[in-house]
């Protein structure tokens, strides 16, 4: 069973994850969003480092204000290790199973079959040097991924206001 209540937890693990957005583009008309295959729980140590693979190819290749990449999940579960000892005779030493809940190690986010990892902003010509981006960070993550690509809406501005 997850632990989320974090009210009950003496120790909280820090929050590995320094940005959740990056970029500055501004008149964007693709969105292209790296999903998952299947369902998984995700370490935030895999999807800080997709976030810094993938920040680094769109950042050298297309500049800062071509683009946004955001990282969809927050990882809210608090995963626990029973730290075992790991040397010569540790057999004879540990305790193996015996009061094995363990300590708060980490954080990880719950990935579900066909929900977005990463998605970047931005315009249909950097399609190719995106997917190059997307590509190297799905290498990082623990579950099998596609990239898929969506046309943003544009919202039309109306000028109608309500009669009365």
């Amino acid at each position: 069973m997850p632990y989320v209540r974090k009210e009950y937890i003496p120790r909280i693990p820090q929050l590995r994850i320094s940005k959740f957005k990056l970029g500055k583009a501004s008149d964007f008309d693709s969105v292209f969003k790296l999903i998952a295959k299947k369902p998984a729980l995700i370490m935030q140590e895999a999807l800080e480092s997709a976030r810094v693979a993938a920040n680094k190819i769109l950042e050298a290749e297309l500049g800062e204000n071509n683009y946004v990449l955001r990282v969809v999940p927050y990882p809210h579960i608090i995963c626990r290790e029973h730290k075992m000892l790991a040397m010569a005779g540790a057999d004879r030493v540990s305790k193996g199973m015996k009061k094995a809940y363990g300590k708060p190690v980490t954080l990880a986010a719950r990935i579900d079959a066909g929900n977005p990892v990463l998605e970047v902003y931005s315009k249909q010509e950097y399609e190719n040097v995106i997917k190059k981006g997307l590509k190297t960070a799905a290498s990082k993550l623990p579950v099998e991924t596609f990239i898929e690509k969506e046309k943003v809406k544009k919202e039309e501005e109306t000028s109608e206001e309500p009669s009365g």
